[in-house]
């Protein structure tokens, strides 16, 4: 059974990483399904309370690593709150309006017709906040998958 639950694990774990360029996944369910689906194939065994509060930290850190990371990338290139806002939209509607370039070409769009609708900013302050809405995706994308890979590894040091 500890093969089986293995694969069903990394399977949801795949899934996850998925979730790195396809915000509508959520990468922290998968991770914390592929935990759980493995427990209930196999053992629960090492998977303490220990456990769990450490896990349980992390999500909160994918959570907050994702919003902070958007927010950062549209500030420091000057953006406003609209910005922001149309850049997290775009990168939930991107990927579904142009499949394969929408997760880049949709939070970039996102947050230029915001800058440019809401808060009424020129086209070159427009742009420049798009290009810092792209730079809080890859930063974004490179801390979570970070963070994804260090509760796997946390898993299975758990686990053995």
């Amino acid at each position: 059974m500890e093969f089986i639950g293995w694969i069903i694990a990394i399977a949801m774990f795949i899934i996850a990483f998925a979730g790195l360029v396809y915000p509508i996944i959520p990468s922290a369910l998968f991770i914390i399904g592929g935990f759980l689906l493995y427990g209930l194939i196999d053992t629960f065994d090492g998977m303490n309370i220990w456990f769990w509060i450490i896990q349980v930290l992390f999500v909160i850190l994918l959570f907050g690593a994702d919003t902070l990371s958007n927010l950062v990338g549209v500030k420091k290139f000057g953006g406003s709150k609209a910005g922001m806002w149309g850049s997290t939209i775009g990168l939930l509607f991107g990927p579904f309006l142009i499949p394969f370039a929408g997760i880049l070409v949709g939070p970039f769009l996102g947050a230029v017709i915001a800058e440019l609708v809401v808060s009424r900013s020129g086209i070159k302050q427009s742009v420049k906040t798009g290009i810092g809405s792209l730079v809080g995706f890859f930063t974004s994308v490179v801390t979570k998958g970070f963070v994804m890979i260090v509760m796997i590894v946390v898993f299975m040091f758990f686990i053995r």
